[in-house]
């Protein structure tokens, strides 16, 4: 838990672990800094055409490279969730669209104690003019009747949303 700091990133001091607020943190007993490990902030598009089908990607990187997947990724400082969705949107397919709806908040463990805060929102896409990025290998969209497997969990879910299927995981 906490494990990339030993001291202060403000004094230098060293850092202790105290119970602060039901959990053990790090903590700085000459200027009080506390370490609070919060999710990092990610966003995923379920883009959706005129006939109703979903984008979606293969992914040319880890995690889960060659597997597909929705389209997205992080939230940068200062930018609001919906504007960071349309911009990895349009940064990795070339797709442009308007958010029709929050899906869902998800929370996902990855490596250690680290965890990421994923926002699912619906897109009506605009424009099918498919140009993928070096992120992703293939792309298309996919019919209810044709989804292909897709290992990230909180994906699945959205889709499950969106199309009321169960995938099998």
């Amino acid at each position: 838990m906490g494990g990339i700091f030993k001291f202060c990133p403000l004094c230098k001091y060293q850092l202790r672990r105290i119970r602060i607020d039901g959990q053990r943190r790090l903590f700085c007993q000459k200027c009080g800094w506390i370490y609070y490990d919060n999710p990092l902030p990610v966003v995923v598009c379920a883009a959706r055409n005129r006939k109703g089908e979903i984008f979606i990607a293969r992914r040319n990187f880890n995690p889960g490279k060659n597997k597909w997947a929705l389209p997205g990724g992080f939230v940068e400082s200062a930018e609001a969730p919906e504007i960071a969705c349309l911009r990895e949107l349009r940064e990795e397919t070339g797709l442009k669209g308007k958010i029709k709806k929050l899906i869902g908040v998800y929370l996902q463990k990855i490596r250690g104690d680290k965890s990421l805060l994923i926002i699912g929102y619906e897109v009506d896409v605009f424009n099918c003019n498919i140009s993928l990025n070096n992120e992703l290998k293939d792309a298309k969209f996919f019919s209810k009747k044709d989804l292909p497997i897709i290992p990230f969990l909180s994906h699945r879910k959205m889709i499950e949303k969106i199309f009321k299927v169960k995938q099998v995981p």
